[in-house]
């Protein structure tokens, strides 16, 4: 009776200790997840400013129908928070919005003035 008392003890601690690795394992996936789901939204919003500052007359402080020289200064927007960092470059025509997250996700996403084009996403 003891020794099927003790292997009942040793297969539980087995089962717990698996359980607690599969969570640690979901947890790090849903971890990933969000922090791209972040990063889009925020890839998102400076698109979105970007495309605003576009149709602003200089006079108002915007880009009198070009993206030249438009930052993420001139957007309101930090180049870096608690999801990732963020940068813009720009053409005339067209700007390119990059982000890259905590978790190693990138996202790139080219702004026209009257469109924001597929967001690209590179997990690493």
């Amino acid at each position: 009776m003891g020794q099927q008392q003790l292997l009942l003890l040793v297969l539980s601690a087995v089962i717990v200790g698996l359980a607690i690795v599969v969570g640690i394992n979901m947890f790090g996936e849903n971890a990933t997840q969000a922090n791209q789901d972040a990063v889009v939204q925020d890839v998102l919003t400076i698109a979105s400013r970007a495309q605003a500052w576009y149709r602003r007359p200089t006079m108002m402080g915007g880009g009198g129908r070009s993206f030249n020289n438009v930052t993420l200064d001139t957007l309101q927007f930090t180049p870096s928070n608690a999801n990732g960092s963020y940068s813009i470059t720009s053409a005339d025509t067209s700007a390119t919005v990059n982000g890259t997250g905590t978790e190693g996700v990138q996202v790139s996403v080219i702004v026209f003035p009257d469109s924001i084009g597929t967001p690209t996403i590179t997990v690493q």
